[in-house]
């Protein structure tokens, strides 16, 4: 009876997943089916943490994070909890024995939400590493199912993703974390005058991740590859389309990838995984 229980909870790790992301839901269902579950798990574990200091105005954030911390730390050293999100999560760090550094350093990067607005170049890469690089670390433990030697081979690329990933989305939220919630990740940028030449400061950067990223993407297991291809495709889309918009019309409007773009996406990397020319 208790696999009814995990199988319940990792539905809702599922569903968090599908409802706050259609590109990495869409993404995942891609990965064999052996990889789905646990990849939905980290998913809703990140996206619940997120929620609390991003979105939960008018509650005591700082308490609801310190309690989640806890509570996840509990889960995972009791390996179970009546919160399904985080009972999930636990299964998937204790079967695949996750490094508890790499949760420690997304809690850091969470707390710094909570009170840091400005980083300079230590703290901007301390932020990245814990609140994305992690994450990709996270996932690369699934995807080599045990292979050590696999894993630290690809480490560099899954920390590239995970950032290329990150940045994009900074880039693309300008709007709401500098406007909404008065925040600014990357260092020495002024959003009051961001210029031509700040904007391509910092695609440059994400560029170069994108490409490490790539090279480690074509060394994946098979049962990974084309899910986190096409991953990789929607987000390097997303940054080609930012590339062609001014500087200010990112301070006044959230660029997106539509549907049909997506799905040609997808259709275009189905081919080009069949001729085996990604």
């Amino acid at each position: 009876m208790m696999q009814l229980f995990h199988n319940t909870s990792q539905q809702c790790s599922k569903i968090t997943t599908e409802t706050y992301s259609t590109s990495f839901s869409s993404a995942i269902k891609l990965l064999h089916k052996d990889l789905r579950a646990p990849i939905y798990n980290i998913y809703g574990f990140v996206r619940f943490a997120d929620e609390i200091v991003d979105t939960f105005h008018g509650y005591d954030k700082q308490q609801l994070l310190h309690e989640f911390k806890t509570e996840t730390y509990n889960a995972i050293e009791r390996g179970i909890s009546l919160n399904p999100v985080l009972h999930s999560f636990q299964l998937t760090v204790n079967e695949y024995q996750i490094d508890i550094s790499l949760v420690d350093s997304f809690f850091n990067s969470m707390e710094c939400d909570l009170s840091k607005a400005k980083y300079d170049a230590a703290g901007y890469a301390a932020y990245i590493y814990g609140s994305a690089e992690v994450v990709g670390l996270m996932c690369l433990y699934i995807f080599c199912e045990g292979d050590k030697n696999l894993f630290e081979k690809l480490k560099p690329a899954a920390q590239a993703l995970g950032a290329a990933f990150q940045k994009v989305n900074f880039l693309r939220d300008i709007k709401a974390d500098y406007q909404q919630l008065s925040r600014t990740y990357f260092p020495n940028m002024d959003f009051k005058n961001f210029t031509a030449a700040m904007k391509a400061q910092i695609e440059y950067e994400i560029a170069e991740d994108f490409i490490h990223a790539y090279e480690g993407i074509l060394q994946l297991p098979v049962k990974a590859r084309f899910g986190v291809y096409v991953a990789y495709k929607y987000y390097l889309s997303l940054f080609k389309k930012i590339k062609k918009v001014q500087p200010a019309k990112i301070l006044e409007q959230r660029i997106r990838i539509p549907n049909y773009s997506k799905a040609f996406i997808l259709a275009k990397a189905g081919i080009r995984t069949q001729f085996n020319i990604l």
